[in-house]
């Protein structure tokens, strides 16, 4: 394994300066592939809030008053921060979370890029106001916002958040993942060193139910942005209740792959299975349920069967295409639905209980692959961890109700050759983001049906998550 080194952030960034916490208090990070600590950071508190969101509050009128030319200038000096610090930004997101280097450096550090790349593109001709009729509809920013974010993909998720707030002239305290903080860190140095004015820009590390609670009940919050679990999501709606401050939930998902009848089958099927095991299946889009017609299972599952016993596990700085899942914690959780697949009747088509063979230390997981059916847990609950359940269907109506049949809709994939029958297929699937034959597209709205949250993040619509629309009658 690579050498752990040690980085120590011990200070928010605060109304345009690098502060203490208001009352000392640190937390170790572990690196997930050595199971060393990686370093510090410090957790905050509520009075740490508070100084954040009055920071922000100080600074809103004047910014969110500020020209499109204005913030265009500053998302473009921070471009230039972000291009000459990728490199820093992806050695730490592989210490912190575990992400092979490749992929690091990559995806990882290339979704933050690009989501910046679409903020400046959208800015450019944004229309804030539009004439209708004798009125002026008018887009204004919301307000301070609270930005609260996962660490499976902590560049993606945060940048998702801080571009669009900033591009439409909000303030707002950013709350980076406890697991790893690493990465959110160098992006506030980005920012800082790209001129952002004092109170616009505010981060504080910490435990989530100590910040995330804070800035959900703040009286001077407008706003929470909530990328994370079911159950936390609905606390911080419960929270911000009682301020009726807007909340923007993107949530966990349960995503079905369905995988057509046709030549391209295997092929498919291999994609589908490869894709689950990125990230180490920590993705909330990631297609975990992969359904595929049942008269064909048998090549499925062996299509299956070959791509998960070729994803090569191990050291996250070598050439490999799977590190380990980011904690200790979430390898227990892990391991008992991989016990609870096998306890509860599904087939094990690969992998199964247990570090990969050679590996002792670090928090690796098997690529897993079960034949099961859409009832067993396995097949119910996020499992947010490189375990994909096959389940066959007779017809595409069966395929469609297979896949609706889920208390989440998040993400869905159809893959195919008859291009028509793809479509007609993604139409009909509750889901908000469809993928069709590995369709990707950064303007494209991103969120969730049902208990997958609401609001969209992404391209235009993020924009308007932090608007308020003004109606001004008698304009003309």
């Amino acid at each position: 394994m690579t050498e752990t080194i040690m980085r120590d952030h011990l200070h928010f960034y605060i109304d345009g300066q690098w502060v203490d916490p208001v009352a000392p208090k640190t937390a170790e990070v572990i690196n997930p592939a050595t199971e060393a600590v990686a370093g510090h950071i410090a957790l905050g508190s509520a009075a740490d809030v508070d100084k954040a969101v009055a920071a922000a509050r100080r600074a809103f009128p004047t910014w969110s008053e500020t020209t499109r030319e204005q913030r265009l200038d500053l998302l473009k000096a921070i471009q230039a921060e972000y291009q000459r610090r990728m490199a820093d930004l992806g050695e730490a997101i592989r210490e912190e979370m575990g992400a092979p280097s490749g992929l690091a450096n990559g995806f990882h550090v290339g979704l933050g890029a690009g989501h910046l790349q679409t903020a400046i593109e959208l800015l450019e001709t944004f229309p804030f106001e539009e004439l209708r009729g004798p009125t002026l509809i008018r887009r204004e920013p919301i307000g301070v916002c609270g930005l609260i974010t996962p660490w499976n993909w902590p560049m993606n998720q945060t940048c998702v958040k801080v571009f669009p707030a900033l591009a439409t002239g909000c303030t707002m305290i950013l709350k980076p993942p406890q697991l790893a903080p690493f990465s959110a860190q160098i992006l506030a140095e980005i920012i800082d060193a790209a001129g952002v004015p004092a109170g616009v820009f505010n981060m504080i590390q910490g435990q989530g139910s100590v910040i995330g609670t804070a800035l959900s009940t703040h009286e001077d919050v407008d706003m929470i942005s909530f990328t994370g679990s079911e159950p936390v999501g609905v606390q911080i709606q419960k929270d911000a209740a009682t301020t009726i401050k807007r909340v923007g939930l993107e949530l966990g998902g349960k995503s079905a792959f369905i995988v057509l009848d046709d030549t391209a089958l295997a092929e498919n099927v291999t994609g589908a299975t490869t894709g689950m095991m990125g990230n180490s299946g920590q993705t909330c889009s990631a297609g975990s349920r992969l359904l595929v017609p049942a008269s064909r299972l048998d090549e499925a599952l062996a299509a299956a069967k070959a791509a998960a016993q070729a994803v090569t596990v191990g050291d996250p700085a070598g050439d490999v295409a799977m590190g380990p899942v980011v904690s200790k914690a979430q390898y227990n959780i892990i391991q008992d639905y991989i016990a609870q697949g096998v306890a509860e009747g599904a087939t094990l088509v690969a992998g199964g209980p247990g570090r990969p063979e050679g590996i002792e230390k670090g928090w690796f997981v098997r690529p897993t692959v079960f034949l099961g059916t859409n009832d067993m847990v396995i097949a119910r609950e996020e499992i947010f961890g490189p375990v994909l359940v096959i389940i066959p269907y007779d017809d595409i109506d069966h395929a469609v109700a297979i896949a609706n049949d889920s208390p989440f809709g998040l993400a869905g994939y159809v893959n195919g050759l008859d291009t028509a029958q793809v479509h007609a297929v993604a139409r009909r699937l509750r889901t908000g983001w469809v993928s069709m034959n590995g369709g990707f597209d950064f303007h494209a709205p991103f969120g969730g049906y049902k208990r997958s949250g609401n609001g969209r993040e992404w391209g235009e619509y993020g924009f308007h998550e932090y608007l308020e629309v003004k109606s001004m009658l008698g304009y003309a």
